[in-house]
């Protein structure tokens, strides 16, 4: 420990595992991980109610992006729940509370079809270039990469198979054979079949394992890609809904008592997180929708 710069000095009192630790109330921070309750302060790891190292190391990223750029007066850095896993953890921390320490499960998220391992780079290497955190180099990756999906999917989508072609190849793998002609795109989305299986007779290029992966991924789920990117578009509009800080829940008549005592106590910024505060209603947002004008 002594090797790291500033604990030249440091003394372990007494070294353990699981020591019991006290924690601040999550729901006194906003999405970018500064108290509400204490000027300047932002709060990141088990101190928020967390176990785990994943859990604390992506708090602490978000929690120096955003200390960052509080000192250089710019916006804060928020993940939504539809971009990535740490949004979701930063997100049911700050609208949910804990009552026990937090593991971030994937079944805490209702996009888990949106945040895939194989999609991380398009999601998340943007986002991190334009903080100055990834590096020219890893962006002009990922845009390749980007760019060689792109043209797999459209090259794939132009391909017809005839059942002289695509049967040999199927009855090898088990599948049940053609009686006619079939576009590719329809082929792959055999449970069985991989598009590896027949990249051969996709023109043009010679491409990765990891795009055509992605390609595939994208044929065999579209249908369910699809659905959760219009909830996710759905729910998005009311991140847009901001609810002004000073607001008077009181003066809301249509409002239960618990959900009035909630958002008086947490202060959602915008009608999506008071969505998800737990007491609050359906019905009660509607009352905020109509208010608001939506």
């Amino acid at each position: 420990m002594r090797h790291i710069e500033g604990l030249e000095n440091a003394v372990v009192f007494k070294p353990a595992y699981a020591v019991e630790y006290d924690y601040f109330d999550p729901q006194y921070l906003h999405h970018s991980l500064r108290s509400k309750i204490v000027e300047n302060l932002f709060l990141a790891g088990q101190v928020n109610g967390t176990t785990g190292y994943e859990e604390a190391a992506c708090q602490g990223l978000m929690a120096g992006v955003n200390a960052h750029l509080y000192l250089q007066e710019k916006d804060s850095f928020v993940l939504s729940r539809d971009q990535a896993y740490i949004g979701v953890l930063i997100d049911d921390l700050i609208n949910k509370g804990v009552d026990e320490p937090y593991r971030m499960f994937t079944s805490r998220a209702e996009y888990r079809i949106l945040l895939r391992q194989d999609n991380a780079d398009f999601r998340l290497t943007a986002l991190s270039h334009s903080l100055g955190l990834a590096s020219e180099e890893r962006y002009s990756l990922m845009m390749r990469k980007q760019e060689d999906v792109e043209a797999l999917s459209s090259a794939v989508s132009r391909v017809k198979l005839r059942t002289e072609v695509a049967n040999p190849v199927l009855e090898s793998l088990g599948s049940t054979p053609l009686s006619e002609s079939k576009r590719l795109e329809d082929i792959v989305s055999r449970p069985e079949v991989s598009l590896s299986d027949f990249i051969q007779f996709v023109p043009r290029g010679t491409y990765s394992e990891d795009v055509v992966a992605a390609v595939e991924i994208g044929i065999k789920y579209s249908g369910y890609i699809e659905r959760e990117k219009a909830q996710a578009d759905k729910n998005r509009r009311l991140e847009y809904i901001r609810i002004p800080s000073d607001f008077d829940f009181d003066s809301l008549q249509g409002l239960s008592i618990e959900c009035r005592q909630k958002l008086k106590r947490y202060k959602p910024e915008t009608i999506a997180q008071a969505s998800r505060i737990s007491g609050v209603s359906p019905s009660d947002i509607s009352v905020l929708l109509v208010y608001f004008g939506r």
